[in-house]
């Protein structure tokens, strides 16, 4: 049976963000991070989470903070940026982990922005291994077409207005993306109008390139979003971490279509989601 549990974990800086554990029986050897995307809730991620709690492991999944349950009354006026995304939020993620399953070995398993940040993770050198889902630079011209053309659009009109009214960006109203904070929003434009994406932040770069876990990334033919050259250029950064890019090609699975979304779908479980503990378990580049 399957113990699903709600948390309440407190940052280093005391906001609280909310997640959720499913836990098998018996003992736990390995718990799977799952780092959403951006504006997507966590809810989203449950039948995945579920699976992987069939197969044997725990699972856990959050939202951060100013995203679904981790979101406050208003966002007009709230703090927040996608560093404090990993430096607090997933920092303390871990931290709650590590209590939870202090003998098991960690994986994180996230999906595109929930990638892009994991090399910001203060300890994200005791994660086991990482699998990235339809992840890459967020740099506009590395966009799937037309998609850059509608983004470039997206930075440079449609952002700033957007936000200069409502003080965070009203996603969900415009039909983009979601609701974000004005500091995530911002700072992700600027990412994004960069060709060097998070790594123009020297800062940052540094920390990227100090990652040694070792990474999967999976790159959809079909994506929507994430092109290959994208996520080519985001593990680049990764300079001292066993990186292995894999192109996932619906037709070969079987399936019609997989795209930027389609890995956490339930329709999934028969095709994709059975190669997940190879892809996690400990990497051929590290043996």
């Amino acid at each position: 049976m399957i113990e699903e549990t709600d948390l309440q974990i407190e940052t280093s800086d005391g906001f609280v963000i909310h997640g959720r554990a499913w836990r098998p029986e018996g003992q736990v050897t390995d718990v799977v991070v799952i780092a959403g995307a951006m504006g997507v809730k966590q809810d989203f991620y449950a039948p995945f989470a579920a699976w992987l709690a069939d197969q044997g492991m725990a699972a856990v999944t959050f939202d951060y903070r100013g995203m679904g349950a981790s979101r406050p009354p208003t966002l007009r006026g709230f703090s927040a940026t996608i560093v404090d995304w990993a430096t607090k939020d997933c920092e303390a993620l871990l931290a709650e982990v590590d209590r939870r399953f202090p003998e098991a070995r960690v994986h994180w398993i996230g999906h595109s922005v929930g990638a892009q940040l994991f090399g910001l993770v203060p300890s994200r050198n005791r994660v086991h291994g990482m699998l990235s889902v339809a992840a890459g630079s967020g740099y506009w011209r590395y966009n799937a077409r037309p998609l850059r053309y509608y983004v470039l659009s997206l930075w440079l009109l449609v952002m700033p207005l957007a936000i200069g009214v409502a003080g965070y960006f009203p996603g969900k109203k415009l039909k983009m993306v979601g609701d974000l904070p004005k500091g995530v929003a911002e700072q992700w434009r600027a990412w994004c109008l960069s060709r060097d994406y998070l790594g123009s932040n020297h800062a940052a770069r540094e920390r990227v390139a100090s990652s040694r876990t070792p990474i999967v990334a999976l790159s959809m033919q079909d994506d929507e979003m994430m092109t290959l050259r994208g996520t080519r250029r985001l593990f680049e950064l990764y300079e001292n971490a066993p990186v292995e890019i894999r192109r996932v090609r619906p037709r070969e699975l079987g399936v019609d279509r997989i795209g930027h979304f389609g890995f956490f779908r339930p329709n999934m479980k028969d095709s994709l989601w059975p190669m997940v503990p190879e892809w996690i378990g400990p990497s051929p580049l590290t043996q």
